[in-house]
């Protein structure tokens, strides 16, 4: 009996210890999943990935590969390009906050704030987040919005919500 018993402990820690374990940190995250290649991608070029592998924490809000899609492809090319990596790495940044935020701390935080939060991103801009018509969105320096489409994507540094569309800073 105290072996069985030892056994079902020493299972269920193996058990409960994988579940909290995040999958790598966020870059990991994003690399593992293809719907964000041209984030990756984008990355790589501003010369981001180890900043975004650091301690942290971090909350990135994600463009999927369809919110860069709506971009025109010159100028996303272009913004590939070593000559824009300084503008690349700005707007990049502009989707990162330094905190984890998790779904439930930006709901609190809107109620707190009469349905408004505004973040300071990473390259000193704010972005607003709100709540409109039932859903969260981002409004950047443009006045442009993105619906947060997807929450809680968990890394070991940070937390991604996904965005259907790629914010800009001033």
């Amino acid at each position: 009996m105290k072996k069985l018993l030892l056994i079902l402990t020493i299972t269920l820690s193996v058990a409960f210890s994988q579940n909290t374990i995040a999958q790598g940190t966020i870059v990991d995250v994003a690399v593992g999943n293809e719907d964000f290649s041209t984030l990756v991608t984008a990355l790589k070029a501003a010369g981001l990935v180890g900043a975004l592998q650091a301690e942290g924490p971090f909350t990135v809000f994600a463009p999927t590969n369809a919110a860069f899609a709506k971009i025109d492809s010159k100028t996303l090319n272009s913004l590939l390009e070593e000559k824009n990596q300084k503008a690349l790495s700005n707007i990049l940044t502009y989707h990162v906050v330094s905190g984890k935020l998790t779904a439930t701390d930006v709901v609190a935080a809107l109620k707190k704030g009469n349905g408004i939060v505004e973040l300071k991103a990473l390259n000193g801009q704010v972005l607003t987040v709100m709540q409109k018509d039932d859903k969260i969105w981002l409004k950047d320096s443009n006045d442009n919005y993105s619906e947060i489409t997807a929450t809680d994507v968990m890394g070991s540094n940070g937390v991604i919500h996904v965005i259907n569309t790629v914010v800009m800073p001033k």
